[in-house]
């Protein structure tokens, strides 16, 4: 049977003031109130008054209650108005994450909306609520775990490469995403029972736009021709490199440089970290192809659209704009300073 948890009141607060003035270690106060110690240090950190005056500051029962009513006010804004609970609710079947709809609402907010805008932990919250869990709203989340984990990648396998192609050799510009024209590349898998086709990702690093790329089997001169294909209509400045992993279907490498120009880089064996924009896109991606798809079932049409979401998609560090509109815009700068 679990344990209820329930938030501090006045009276605890006045007895842990009490003990506090007479010197008790918080360990010891945490044994008297009853309390995990950890719940005290938390409310201390929390709760504790700054004034301009430094002799005033300090941890009182009353700020504290007060404090803690506000924030608890604050995570209720999802309960309390219909409006902005409808329109979280919308965009996360849209597979909007948390972020991307806090970070849009800072952008655009809700006009008619008392609160108008929400931070992104009060949407994990109401996802995670113990009182919501009929609604399952953790399954419109990438993941579709009940409790959030880190992300890992697929280990990717060794080949021999040049030492002029290592990632370690890449620009900082490209490192930085200063400039545009910069690809990361992964290949998406499926089971086997499915026969050999497969998907590449690509990602342009900048503007996290992405290109999905159908392909029957894991030969590289095929998948390589298809990634040729699919940039050759940019400008120069839209394709000048692209950065794999070391897989064997990446080892026609040379042909996009003899027919494009566009520079090759390699992460380090076991390290698909170091191409992070394509791997954390491909976990986004298989919310729509998970493992067990059948890809010959599966349109171009289909295909297509799928991409078209992702590419106008908010993210945060584009500053909740889409990739799909920070590429065209990068592509239009270009454009202009021809």
């Amino acid at each position: 049977m679990g344990h209820h948890y329930s938030h501090l009141n006045m009276a605890e607060r006045r007895q842990i003031m009490k003990l506090l003035e007479r010197k008790v270690p918080l360990t010891q106060i945490a044994k008297i109130v009853g309390r995990h110690q950890s719940t005290l240090y938390r409310e201390l950190r929390r709760n504790y008054y700054r004034d301009e005056y430094p002799q005033w500051s300090g941890w009182f029962p009353w700020n504290a209650t007060e404090s803690a009513r506000k924030r608890r006010f604050k995570r209720r804004n999802l309960e309390r108005d219909r409006e902005l609970r409808l329109h979280v609710i919308e965009k996360l079947e849209q597979h909007w994450s948390p972020e991307q709809i806090a970070g849009r609402l800072k952008l655009h907010p809700m006009g008619n909306s008392k609160f108008g805008r929400i931070c992104s932990e009060t949407i994990y919250r109401f996802v995670y609520e113990r009182s919501n869990r009929e609604m399952a709203l953790y399954t419109l989340l990438a993941k579709r775990r009940r409790t959030r984990r880190g992300l890992r990648g697929r280990k990717p396998r060794g080949s021999h490469i040049p030492l002029y192609c290592n990632i370690k050799h890449r620009p900082e510009d490209i490192a930085n995403r200063e400039t545009f024209g910069h690809w990361e590349a992964d290949l998406i898998i499926f089971r086997r029972d499915f026969g050999k086709a497969n998907i590449t990702s690509l990602i342009e690093r900048k503007s996290r736009y992405q290109v999905v790329i159908r392909n029957k089997d894991r030969n590289s001169s095929g998948v390589l021709s298809a990634i040729q294909q699919q940039l050759r209509p940019l400008p120069a400045r839209g394709r000048q490199s692209i950065t794999f992993d070391r897989g064997t279907e990446f080892m026609a490498w040379k042909t996009l440089h003899q027919s494009l120009g566009i520079k090759s880089y390699f992460c380090d064996t076991a390290s698909p970290y170091q191409k992070g924009s394509v791997e954390n896109a491909n976990g986004r991606l298989r919310r729509y192809l998970p493992l067990e798809t059948d890809l010959q079932a599966v349109e171009d049409v289909a295909l297509s659209a799928i991409a078209l979401r992702m590419n106008n998609t908010p993210h945060q560090c584009l500053g909740y704009r889409t990739p799909g509109e920070v590429f065209n815009a990068e592509l239009a700068h270009i454009k202009s300073s021809c």
